[in-house]
């Protein structure tokens, strides 16, 4: 038996922060673009966008600065509070896989 788990964070019951949502933040912020985060995450542009707006409807403020294609082509930009969530969300993130393996182990040590 191995454990799994899956966090998220929730405010007024909407999810608005989970791993997979961190790591949309990360690739806008590494590609620049909405679809080019989508094409890497392997999802469409469709949902990606619905995410992030759901994100961003349920925490009250814009994560992305996206500006609509044209001659020049889009783009997207994580404001100073999407960073500051990717930051914050990795510190809380960081050693819980590490801390449910040592509880579970605990906890199973004698099967």
């Amino acid at each position: 038996m191995e454990p799994r788990f899956n966090i998220w964070i929730e405010h007024n019951g909407v999810v608005v922060l989970s791993e997979w949502r961190v790591k949309l933040l990360d690739m806008i912020d590494q590609t620049g673009s909405i679809s080019r985060a989508a094409e890497k995450m392997n999802v469409t542009y469709h949902r990606a966008w619905e995410k992030l707006h759901e994100m961003e409807e349920g925490l009250g403020y814009k994560l992305v600065n996206a500006q609509v294609g044209g001659v020049h082509g889009g783009g997207a930009e994580l404001t100073p509070q999407g960073r500051d969530l990717m930051k914050k969300f990795r510190a809380f993130d960081q050693g819980l896989g590490d801390e449910i393996e040592q509880r579970f182990a605990s906890a199973f040590s004698a099967e």
